[in-house]
């Protein structure tokens, strides 16, 4: 079983297990904004949605009613929550919800619109893998959306991330994940990226699918001072927006 940073497989499930039962009032609540802005752009867009790391569902009802939701999650005790979810608000846009290893999804190639995993890449063992499973379920044309926390490299911040790094299995993420991780996907173009309420902790990003390697414009965005920043200067300055 692969291990990274104290985390692997049971690890997750054990955290997860513990947390099931008040994850909606603990951290569901510090994460909503960005969930809900994750959301809020799915559901400008059409087809099949594969939510992974699905965990109670709280994003399920969200969802508009023409898009077809998939979700998956590897915790048991996560995804009891999130079939009930679906039965007591009837959600029937939501087709499936399984039990599933983000790092080895059972679909096939292009299978999904859009593929979207909240709060999951400082969670799973190995996320590079993960990542790699995402752009092969999403379809050419569609897009993979991250939300995500990334440490820093300088400031307090940076000091407590460094010193909860070896705690890693225990709480049952990775304070310490740079965003350097998860870019240079050859088939994975940046088109956006977000600094998100509350204080800029979380960060999405927005990648386009390509059907093959191709260097376009890249667009950063800070959620607070709604600035654009396109092409060259993009790629300078979009790793210094913060809240």
């Amino acid at each position: 079983m692969s291990k990274i940073s104290g985390i692997d497989k049971a690890a997750v499930r054990k955290a997860y297990a513990r947390w099931a039962p008040f994850y909606d009032a603990t951290f569901g609540m510090i994460a909503d904004a960005g969930r809900r802005h994750a959301v809020d752009i799915i559901n400008k867009r059409d087809g099949r949605v594969l939510e992974v790391g699905v965990g109670t569902g709280i994003s399920l009802p969200r969802y508009a009613r023409h898009l077809e939701i998939i979700g998956i999650d590897l915790c048991l005790e996560m995804l009891t929550k999130a079939r009930k979810r679906v039965a007591d608000k009837k959600l029937a846009h939501v087709t499936d919800i399984l039990e599933m290893d983000a790092g080895a999804l059972e679909f096939e190639d292009g299978s999904f619109d859009t593929v979207v995993a909240m709060y999951v890449m400082t969670v799973v063992p190995e996320p590079e893998k993960v990542l790699a499973e995402l752009e092969r379920v999403c379809a050419p044309g569609g897009e993979v959306i991250l939300v995500n926390h990334f440490s820093r490299e300088h400031g307090i911040r940076a000091t407590l991330e460094r010193a909860l790094a070896p705690f890693s299995a225990s709480i049952g993420w990775r304070p310490e994940f740079p965003i350097k991780r998860l870019m240079g996907r050859k088939n994975l173009r940046l088109i956006r990226r977000l600094s998100l309420r509350p204080f800029g902790l979380f960060t999405m990003l927005r990648f386009a699918r390509e059907a093959a390697p191709v260097t376009q414009k890249v667009y950063a965005q800070s959620e607070i001072s709604g600035t654009i920043v396109t092409g060259h200067a993009a790629k300078a300055r979009s790793t210094d927006i913060r809240i």
